[in-house]
């Protein structure tokens, strides 16, 4: 059965130019193949480098932040030697805790009234669809 379909190609004829088109078509396929491989370094280059930025912001932040508490903290060693000064400070601290904690406590209720509001609207559409 092999001997028959080999013999039965054989007999087929090629048209005038395929081999010039196929190879054509290849180089096409080729030349497609090495623009996209252009294309995919690129944004690998950039994803290591805003990672790279990313981790050098969250260090530089957290120095920034480190030696801002250190530096406070020599400077308040000085106002807990006066009661009256340390009671202020304790004051001061505990009041600027009560509003960035009233806050946050508003922006949690309205993230929960639009969380209850998706959801109300979400069940409603499952209701029409049954």
């Amino acid at each position: 059965m092999d001997e028959l379909n080999l013999k039965t190609l054989e007999q087929i004829p090629i048209p005038e130019g395929l081999e010039e088109r196929l190879s054509k078509k290849i180089d096409e396929w080729e030349r497609e193949g090495q623009r996209a491989k252009r294309h995919t370094i690129r944004p690998r280059a950039l994803r290591y480098m805003a990672a790279a930025a990313c981790i050098a912001l969250v260090f530089g932040v957290g120095f920034h932040l480190l030696n801002q508490y250190s530096e406070t903290n020599l400077a308040e060693q000085d106002t807990y030697q006066d009661p009256v000064k340390a009671q202020q400070e304790a004051e001061r601290a505990l009041n600027m805790l009560a509003i960035n904690l009233n806050k946050g406590m508003g922006l949690l209720e309205r993230a929960k009234a639009l969380s209850d509001q998706t959801e109300q609207s979400f069940n409603e559409k499952l209701k029409v669809m049954k």
